[in-house]
Order: C-alpha cells, then structure tokens, then sequence
C-alpha cells in the first residue's frame, strides 16, 4: 500500500510530498521533506499507523533540501538512506550544501528549510543506475536521471515510477511546470531521462510536487514542450543583455500569468510558487545557457 504524505510546507497543501510504502519488512520512506516539516512528516506517518523508529529504509530521488532535508533526523533513528553516489558525499558532511543553500535564501534559510547534520557513512547506501533495492516483497529499481540534478535517481517498484523532480511539479489540476534551480540544469539530459520514463511504460508516475499522475504521455509531453517554452524565454533575455536581476521579476509574471491561463486561481499560484519557485528557474537557466556559450 502506497501512503502520499502531505508535509504542509510553510502552510501549503500539496506542495511537498514524501510517500510511505508498506511492506513485510517494515515501511520504506520516499523522499523526507526538508527538515522544517519533520513534525508534519511524523504526524502523517503516526497517521498511517508507523512510528518513525519504524522506518528502516528511506529512498531519496536527490538531495535538494525539499526532498533530503529531513534524512538526517531518519538516519538518527536508526534508518539506512538509499541515494546516488554524487550525493553521498553531501549527506555524510552537508557543510557545502547547506553554506550554498544559505547564500541563496540568506535569513529565510531556517524558517524554510531548518537544520541538517551529517549522516555517518555506514547508514549511506550508494545506488548505482539499475541497481535493485529488495525490501520485503518489494524491489525498488534505481533509474539514474539527470536533468534536473546530476545526482537524480527516479525509483521504479512495479509498473510505477517515483519521480522526484524529473517529471516536473504539478498541483492539483493545474499543469506540468519543470524546476530548474542551480546548479545542474541540462535540457538535453532532462530530455533523455524523460525518454527513459516512457521507456518504461509506467501505469502511474508519483510526484513528489504533488502526488500521481495516470495521463503520462500527455505531462510528459507537456513537460517538455513548457520546459523549453521557459529556457527560451530565457535565453532570449539573457542574450539581449538584461541582468538576471531585470530578468527575475519579468519571468515570475510570465510564470504566473501562464498559470493563469490554465485555471489555477491566485491561492494555486502560490502553490506552485512555495513547491516550484520561479525565480530559481531565472537562475538556473541562465546557468545553463551560460555553459553552452563557453
């Protein structure tokens, strides 16, 4: 049985998402939730009948805040962290992460994301591209998925696919908006990995913003065409020689009146805006683009 757990962050429904797996051999956690929302993350599995000491395995799909800030609080519990070999490093000394991620978000840094402490590396078990994690009855299939992180792994059980930011943030109704936050961003590996998913015929992605998604073909396709929509749009400004300070505010209302266009009322916006924020896309692909010019 699959368990989506709605972590509240900063007061949202369905922006964030971690998802609890039943099995013989206890649960299996997908995705933490950044560590802000611990207290949210033990209601939803106390819940679902689990303590968190129940919690012997945790799946991460990357190690961005939003999805492994909490890993370290599971580790202290007793649980073994299942991730990819570039992001055991950060876990097992988390200094770098966290002194980059301040410099981002400066003195909302802890009201967003709070504290993360190292994970001894005897609890760290590195996943290569492929590689099969066996949990009760369950097997977990790492797919190694870069576009959006290098250190990206999207986790195939059965015919579903949890897929951490690769296949996009889509709430509710709304549609498929694409993160693209630094410093990883590459439209040609996003692309190939989403030929990935489809290769493997999923019946239902999870995603971690927020929740499953049954018309797959359809997001995807529409993940890719808004994913190059904005890096276009991007590249345009950029080329035209505006500053990414000019750039930021231009795209939030590009983002938001796209939104609006499908529907999405003022409260989703913000939704959309807490679990996918726009101006890191500015970032990001300017960071992208940067690159292909050199």
């Amino acid at each position: 049985m699959i368990h989506i757990l709605d972590l509240g962050f900063q007061g949202y429904s369905h922006a964030i998402a971690a998802f609890l797996i039943e099995t013989q051999d206890g649960p299996v956690l997908i995705e933490t939730g950044p560590y802000s929302t611990f207290s949210n993350l033990e209601r939803e599995v106390s819940g679902c009948g689990f303590r968190m000491e129940d919690i012997n395995n945790v799946l991460l799909s990357h190690i961005h805040l939003d999805h492994a800030g909490a890993s370290w609080a599971l580790a202290e519990k007793g649980a073994n962290i299942y991730l990819h070999p570039f992001g055991a490093p950060h876990m097992e000394n988390p200094a770098r992460l966290m002194e980059s991620a301040r410099m981002i978000y400066k003195e909302e840094m802890d009201r967003l994301w709070g504290e993360m402490k190292n994970i001894p590396p005897g609890q760290l078990n590195i996943t290569e591209d492929r590689e099969e994690v066996k949990i009760g009855e369950h097997t977990f299939r790492s797919l190694h998925t870069p576009g959006h992180a290098r250190h990206h792994i999207a986790w195939l059980m059965g015919d579903i696919i949890f897929t951490g930011d690769i296949a996009g943030v889509k709430i509710d109704r709304g549609p498929v908006v694409p993160p693209c936050p630094p410093p990883d961003i590459n439209l040609e590996d996003w692309n190939n990995s989403i030929d990935l998913i489809l290769k493997e015929k999923p019946g239902k992605l999870y995603l971690t913003h927020f929740g499953p998604v049954e018309s797959i073909d359809e997001h995807l396709s529409g993940l890719r065409e808004i994913l190059n929509d904005w890096a276009c749009w991007i590249k345009d400004k950029w080329e035209s020689g505006m500053s990414p300070e000019e750039i930021t505010p231009l795209f939030m209302k590009y983002t938001a009146s796209q939104l609006a266009d499908k529907g999405v009322d003022q409260k989703g916006i913000e939704r959309y805006e807490a679990a996918n924020p726009s101006w890191m896309s500015v970032a990001g692909l300017i960071r992208y683009w940067k690159k292909k010019a050199i």
